[in-house]
C-alpha cells in the first residue's frame, strides 16, 4: 500500500494551469499582478483591508513584531502548545517569550491564565494568539483582556485559513495577523505565507522592509535594514488557484473529523479534539487524546502501530515551555499543555485523503484496543 500522509499537497489540474499561465506570461520575477491579486484574495476571505504576501509565516510573525516596536528586554506573551515558528521570531529580536497554557475546551490560550500574565509581567509589547489545527481561540475574553491591559494582539491565523469565530473570519481579530500557505496547510504555495492589517501604513512598512528595504529611487538606496522575505509571483499563482478549492477542502477534512469521532470516540479513553461552539473551525488537522489509565493503551502504541502500517501520524505540538531552547522562560500554568501532548495525537487529514485510506487509519487505530 501506498504511504499514508497526515496532510500532504493536494495539487490538481487547475493548479498546474495556474502555474502554467504565470510562466507563459513571464511573471517569474519576486513581484508581479497574480501576487497582486493573492493578497487581494486573502485579504477579502480575512475581512481585513490591506496584506503582503510573504515566504513564510514565520517572516509575517517576524515583521509584524518590528512593526510594535518589540526589541531587546521586552516580553510578548505566546501560547506553549504550538509550533515553535510562534516564538522564534521573539528572539530574533532579543525579546522574552512568556508562555501562557491552554484551557481545556479547545486546546488554545487560556484566557485565565492569560490574565495572570498580564498582571504579573513587564514590558508586554504584544500577546501572540495561536488559532490551533484550524480553531479559534476565544477571542471575546482575549480581546476585551488585552484592551484592559493596553497590549496589542497579534493573531497567528498559520494554520486557520477559511475558520471564524462567531462569524468573524480568523485573521480579522489581530491589529496584526498572518496566514501560512506551507506544504502541509489547507493550501498551499509550497512555502509562504501573508501578513495582515487594517493599517495601510504598517503593510506598506512589511512590504519596504520584506523587499531589503529598497527606497524608490533609481539606484539602490537603503536607508534601513532589511530582509528577503516577498512570495514569488509564480507562487502566488497556485495559491490562488487553491485558494478557490477552500470551502471543498474544509467540508471534506470536516468529514474526515467526524467520520474519526464515530469510529474512536467509543473507544476507552480516546476523546477527539473539542469543538467550540463559537468557532467554524476548518479542520486542518484531525486530532484526539488517548488516556491509558482507562484503555492501557498509550499514544505511542498507536503512533508506532501507524507508522508500521506505513502510515503518518504525529505527537500534538510538544509545549514550547518543554522545549530545550525556551527552558529559562516563564510559562504561567503547563499542565493542560502537557497532557494533550502526552496523549495526543494527529491523524491524517489530508483534503486528498480517500474514504478507504482514513478506514485503514480507523482499523489500526481499533486493533490497538481490541489486543489490551
Amino acid at each position: 500500500m501506498p504511504r499514508i500522509y497526515l496532510s500532504p499537497p493536494d495539487i490538481s489540474a487547475a493548479d498546474h494551469a495556474s502555474v502554467d499561465a504565470v510562466l507563459s506570461s513571464n511573471w517569474v520575477a519576486p513581484v508581479g499582478p497574480h501576487l497582486n491579486m493573492f493578497e487581494s484574495e486573502v485579504a477579502s476571505i480575512a475581512g481585513v483591508d490591506h496584506a503582503v504576501a510573504l515566504n513564510s509565516g514565520t517572516a509575517a510573525l517576524h515583521l509584524a513584531l518590528i512593526l510594535l516596536g518589540v526589541g531587546a528586554g521586552d516580553s510578548v506573551i505566546c501560547p506553549t502548545l504550538t509550533f515553535a515558528a510562534s516564538a522564534n521570531p521573539i528572539r530574533y529580536l532579543g525579546a522574552n517569550p512568556v508562555f501562557v497554557d491552554s484551557e481545556e475546551a479547545s486546546w488554545n490560550i487560556d484566557p485565565a491564565r492569560l490574565e495572570q500574565a498580564l498582571q504579573k509581567e513587564a514590558n508586554i509589547k504584544a500577546v501572540i494568539v495561536v488559532h490551533l489545527y484550524g480553531q479559534c481561540a476565544e477571542m471575546d475574553k482575549i480581546i476585551e483582556l488585552c484592551e484592559r491591559y493596553n497590549v496589542p494582539i497579534i493573531e497567528d491565523a498559520a494554520e486557520a485559513l477559511g475558520a471564524s469565530y462567531k462569524g468573524c473570519p480568523a485573521g480579522s481579530f489581530g491589529a496584526l495577523s498572518f496566514f501560512s500557505f506551507n506544504g502541509n496547510k489547507i493550501i498551499t504555495t509550497s512555502g509562504g505565507g501573508m501578513l495582515l492589517s487594517n493599517s495601510e501604513a504598517w503593510i506598506e512598512q512589511a512590504r519596504y522592509l520584506a523587499t531589503q528595504a529598497r527606497e524608490p529611487v533609481q539606484h539602490y538606496e537603503h536607508k534601513a535594514v532589511g530582509y528577503n522575505y516577498r512570495m514569488s509571483n509564480v507562487l502566488a499563482g497556485l495559491g490562488s488557484s487553491q485558494l478557490s478549492d477552500l470551502p471543498r477542502r474544509i467540508k471534506v477534512k470536516k468529514t474526515h473529523y467526524e467520520a474519526y469521532s464515530v469510529a474512536l470516540n467509543s473507544l476507552d479513553g480516546v476523546s477527539m479534539m473539542p469543538i467550540s461552539e463559537s468557532c467554524q473551525n476548518n479542520y486542518w488537522l484531525s486530532c484526539f487524546t488517548i488516556d491509558p489509565s482507562q484503555s492501557g493503551v498509550t499514544r505511542d502504541m498507536i503512533l508506532n502501530a501507524l507508522s508500521t502500517a506505513g502510515i503518518e501520524a504525529r505527537p500534538v505540538w510538544k509545549p514550547l515551555h518543554l522545549q530545550p531552547v525556551f527552558a529559562d522562560c516563564q510559562v504561567y500554568g503547563g499542565d493542560c499543555s502537557q497532557r494533550i501532548f502526552d496523549q495526543g495525537i494527529c491523524l491524517p487529514s489530508g483534503s486528498n485523503l480517500s474514504d478507504e485510506e482514513r478506514g485503514e487509519v480507523i482499523d489500526i487505530i481499533r486493533s490497538c484496543f481490541a489486543i489490551n
